[in-house]
């Protein structure tokens, strides 16, 4: 399951993994994540390219003549989460650490990069994309509107994240969705602020903000075919600032995730009418801000079929897990599913608190086994005839 050539070198790996960790940048601030990066390639022998999306860094490793070509992500940034680990190694930022795993992505990809710069087992050129601002501002997106694809053309284009509480070295594959759109709304109700012994001489928007919270459920609840997906949660409930006055506006922050254009589309469509329509029955206004964020993430059949495959080789039909449900977990990897065909994937690393805690830590021993299937990835996809 792991390369010989990369177990030589797994302790290398894991003290580029908690080095990343002990630095955690969050998005668009990976300066000194994308530096470390860009010196460890270019030693290795790759062409790097820096800057594109802001921090990003792409490496570029030709062998042979083949016109194929192959694109890898990693992302790298962090999280603004106080670590609670206690480990030695912990983040050296307050504030800020890599409760995601970001660090042990970046290191894996790292791994693969060396062993393939050494070995040179393929022919034709592979993309090594190191993404800054994965986390719910999209840095994908903005690598793919700099000319990500045009500067690095890619056939196809691969990602992975790691799954605590999967078994370790456990991978999980689904066509098709495999995350959903994340979208945001927040709603203002704007009324007519005033005493709250005379309420008869106000537009209460606290009251037209409250029945909203339980009216937006029925969307789900009663609008969707129970059959389809979807999420939808009041996560923040803003207003007044003591009792007895009654404020002039209440603000709501709604998050939805939506596995399909249609359902994105119609929840959008029956918030904003629902909103309104509740508002005007109390007699208030409601300001409604819709943001678009991240849209699903869809698996290209082909290239999902293919990846389960070289993991069927690499790890063993006990080792593959095919997913029948998406997560409604979001990721910005869609941005490039969008334009280019590919896979996102799930890598088990074993028992542990969950993603985005203050005590998570990505598993050491998951490095080489990632670092390895990423060399059999390449070297299986650009000798085959996809």
């Amino acid at each position: 399951m792991i390369l010989a050539e990369i177990q030589g070198f797994e302790r290398d790996l894991v003290a580029m993994r908690r080095h990343l960790h002990q630095q955690p940048e969050l998005a668009f601030e990976e300066y000194e994540t994308s530096a470390f990066v860009a010196a460890r390639l270019e030693e290795w022998g790759y062409e790097v390219t820096r800057g594109i999306g802001g921090t990003g860094v792409i490496g570029t490793l030709r062998n042979g003549n083949s016109p194929r070509s192959l694109g890898l992500r990693a992302d790298m940034d962090a999280l603004p989460i106080q670590e609670e680990t206690g480990i030695d190694y912990a983040s050296r930022v307050p504030g800020k650490m890599h409760a995601c795993g970001h660090d042990g992505h970046t290191a894996m990809l790292l791994g693969a990069a060396r062993y393939l710069a050494q070995a040179r087992p393929f022919t034709g050129t592979l993309h090594l994309i190191f993404q800054p601002a994965e986390e719910h501002i999209s840095g994908a997106k903005r690598m793919v509107e700099e000319g990500l694809f045009e500067r690095f053309p890619c056939d196809a284009v691969f990602a992975l994240h790691n799954m605590p509480n999967v078994p370790l070295g456990h991978f999980m594959f689904k066509p098709g969705p495999i995350m959903a759109a994340s979208d945001l709304a927040t709603i203002t109700m704007r009324g007519a602020g005033g005493h709250s012994a005379m309420p008869h001489l106000a537009a209460d928007p606290i009251v037209a903000a409250a029945t909203l919270v339980v009216a937006l459920q029925s969307i789900v609840s009663r609008n969707r075919d129970p059959q389809e997906p979807a999420v939808l949660t009041v996560g923040t409930f803003h207003a007044g600032t003591v009792s007895n006055v009654i404020p002039d506006d209440a603000t709501l922050t709604v998050d939805i995730r939506t596995f399909s254009p249609q359902m994105r589309a119609f929840i959008e469509q029956r918030l904003v009418a629902l909103s309104r329509a509740q508002a005007e029955s109390f007699g208030v206004v409601a300001d409604i801000q819709y943001e678009k964020f991240y849209p699903v993430t869809s698996n290209a059949a082909a290239e999902t079929e293919f990846v389960r495959d070289v993991a069927l080789r690499h790890a063993g039909p006990d080792r593959v897990i095919d997913l029948t449900q998406p997560f409604p977990y979001s990721e910005d990897f869609a941005y490039m599913l969008e334009v280019r065909p590919g896979s996102y994937f799930m890598l088990g690393i074993g028992n542990g608190p969950r993603l985005h805690t203050s005590t998570y830590d990505f598993n050491d021993e998951a490095l080489a086994i990632g670092a390895s299937f990423w060399a059999r990835l390449v070297r299986e996809y650009l000798k085959s005839g996809m």
